[in-house]
């Protein structure tokens, strides 16, 4: 219990009764608040008495502020005043408008703004955004003209050409080398004013024509075959070089080709070591398509039946990097052991001998391969 020998503590009275309490707890009663404790014990007994200390009190510390006086109030609820400047402009509009609206006439028509004044509209400064945007727009068909002009993929495109631009088109077609037919605008699109006289001429002289002869096939086969990773062009100048390298391409000489002979090839030549072993692995199972169908040009033509397909493409793009047909010649070279034999490079390898005639049909070799074909020779 509490004892009241403890220093710290003191003593407090709550309803007139003394209790302990230490002195960690007591706080001092603020001076305002004490009056109004005495207040409530008397109220207990003079309930009229309090209520007039309560109306003092409340009169003395809870006072309203005093009201301002009226004018002060009513400039505060009025918006901010209007610089001169905005009352001003505004001022002058309005009379321009009532200005214009006394001196116009009645039954006046106002003028018509059109889309051609619009774009006939040039903006005052030469370097604005607009005038950048009209250049850009004639740049971009200047190069379209010019990429039709420059590949022509159909004869509408010739047309529209002989239409829009027809000097274009001239000097396009006079830095091709004359063809044999003297058409040199229906090309295959894919031969450009820019390709080179060796590529036009095999394009023009021996591409997509029939070839029955055994080393001539091997020739195309093994071409065909070192071509994949470069182009044509370079292909068809090193020629040549492999001619010399593998006896004309003579089937029986080169599968007599030894380990030794091989590599002093592939040194004097430049050639990959691998590729000229491949060449003369094929060279090697060529004997035994022999030995089998009687020569590699009866194996290569049995897939067609003797006769070149003839798929008619009107557009370079739709001629396809590999078929079905060049999918079943190269599974059938693989059984075989042939190397290099994989569908793309067997159906460059069919349109080189004319197994298939992938010309467009607006090219003039296109009629001129299906003609060789029918009779059954080559086309000089």
């Amino acid at each position: 219990m509490c004892n009241s020998n403890v220093k710290s503590a003191g003593v407090a009275q709550i309803d007139g009764r003394p209790v302990l309490q230490p002195a960690g707890n007591r706080v001092a009663a603020p001076e305002a608040a004490r009056p109004l404790k005495k207040s409530l014990q008397k109220s207990l007994s003079m309930p009229a008495s309090f209520d007039n200390n309560v109306a003092a009190t409340a009169t003395t510390t809870c006072a309203p502020p005093r009201p301002a006086p009226e004018n002060t109030r009513a400039a505060s609820l009025l918006p901010p005043a209007t610089p001169a400047s905005v009352t001003a402009r505004a001022t002058k509009v309005a009379a321009e408008k009532t200005r214009s609206k006394a001196t116009r006439k009645p039954g006046a028509v106002l003028p018509v703004v059109t889309f051609a004044a619009l774009e006939a509209f040039e903006p005052a400064a030469a370097g604005s955004i607009a005038a950048a945007q009209r250049e850009h727009v004639a740049q971009a068909q200047a190069q379209r003209k010019m990429r039709i002009a420059h590949y022509g993929r159909t004869a509408s495109f010739s047309r529209v050409e002989g239409r829009v631009g027809a000097t274009a088109t001239a000097a396009a077609g006079d830095s091709v080398p004359a063809s044999p037919t003297g058409q040199d605008e229906k090309r295959c699109s894919f031969i450009t004013p820019y390709s080179d006289p060796l590529y036009v001429a095999y394009h023009d002289e021996e591409w997509g024509v029939p070839v029955h002869n055994d080393e001539l096939l091997f020739e195309m086969l093994t071409l065909s075959g070192v071509q994949v990773g470069a182009d044509w062009t370079s292909i068809l100048k090193r020629r040549h070089v492999y001619r010399e390298a593998f006896s004309g391409f003579d089937v029986d000489a080169v599968a007599k080709y030894t380990e030794k002979q091989m590599a002093s090839l592939s040194a004097d030549f430049g050639l990959d070591l691998g590729t000229v072993r491949g060449i003369v692995n094929n060279a090697c199972r060529i004997l035994e398509v022999r030995r089998d169908f009687g020569s590699l040009d009866k194996y290569v033509w049995a897939f067609v039946n003797n006769k070149p397909l003839s798929p008619s493409y009107k557009y370079s793009r739709k001629i396809p990097v590999k078929t079905s047909k060049s999918e079943s010649i190269s599974k059938d070279m693989v059984r075989r052991g042939l190397r290099f034999v994989g569908p793309t490079v067997i159906h460059s390898f069919m349109q080189a001998v004319g197994l298939t005639n992938d010309h467009l049909v607006s090219c003039p070799r296109h009629r001129a391969c299906s003609s060789a074909a029918a009779a059954g020779g080559r086309v000089n």
